[in-house]
């Protein structure tokens, strides 16, 4: 896979990781930093993988947008940076794989919004979440918005307004993650996870993926509309082919793709 400076990326079987390696900054997030992940969630993309792990490197999973590069822009800068940032998580969202957060320590600010923006999220007990822009004096307009459509309006309220710290039972009683497990068992409980959400046929997969995301935030009416043109369609994949085949027949399905 290609070399980064802020992030690193491996491959093994299916599946890629995707780990942010800033830990002597909490893996905040530059323009350097988003540029480097946007460019590997695209390039992931174009592969024939079936899914996708982001994960974090040191004691935080990420602590959000870097200050630093913040301070450092006037507003057309600022507008730039968080324009780049909303592109990374349209595009995990838009990639054929399925996309796992592995969240361990702290996911603040953008760092929240990375994992509320993945399809599924994973994470230790030892995880903490929070937009602490309420509490501070940036408030998180952007991380608000994928999270928001996780968790439900009064949890937002309380998450954003608050910027308190919520720990990762808490999360996932508000559907913000998944699964919570014990530290020694994040890496066990990520690979079943995934793997359970990547069987079948990719081409069909890809399309449910997309299909989903494009629906989720229609009237009921116009999400059916779309739905059931897509699904028509979907019928006629080999691999909705071969599995109907294999069902009717009362064998095993061979995925053509």
């Amino acid at each position: 896979m290609a070399e980064y400076e802020h992030i690193l990326v491996k491959r093994d079987g299916d599946t890629v990781t995707i780990t942010m390696n800033r830990a002597a900054r909490r893996n905040s997030l530059s323009a350097d930093h988003l540029a480097e992940l946007l460019a590997a969630f695209r390039k992931a993309g174009e592969t024939d993988a079936t899914g996708i792990v982001l994960a974090g490197a040191g004691p935080v999973f990420s602590a959000g947008h870097d200050f630093g590069d913040v301070a450092a822009r006037d507003l057309m800068g600022v507008r730039e940076l968080l324009r780049l940032c909303t592109d990374l998580m349209g595009t995990m969202q838009s990639v054929p794989q399925v996309v796992v957060a592995r969240v361990h320590g702290l996911a603040t600010a953008a760092g929240c919004q990375l994992v509320a923006s993945c399809d599924l999220a994973v994470a230790a007990e030892s995880a903490g979440f929070a937009l602490p822009g309420g509490k501070g004096g940036w408030f998180c307009h952007t991380p608000a918005v994928p999270v928001a459509r996780a968790i439900g309006r009064k949890r937002l309220m309380e998450l954003a307004l608050t910027g308190d710290v919520v720990d990762a039972a808490t999360a996932l009683d508000w559907g913000l993650v998944n699964r919570v497990v014990p530290d020694d068992s994040l890496d066990e409980a990520v690979a079943s996870l995934l793997g359970r959400a990547t069987r079948g046929s990719r081409a069909s997969k890809a399309m449910g993926k997309q299909t989903l995301y494009a629906q989720l935030d229609r009237p009921e009416a116009d999400a059916y509309a779309l739905a059931l043109e897509v699904m028509a369609s979907a019928s006629q994949l080999p691999g909705a082919r071969e599995g109907m085949a294999a069902f009717l027949e009362k064998r095993s399905p061979v995925w053509p793709d």
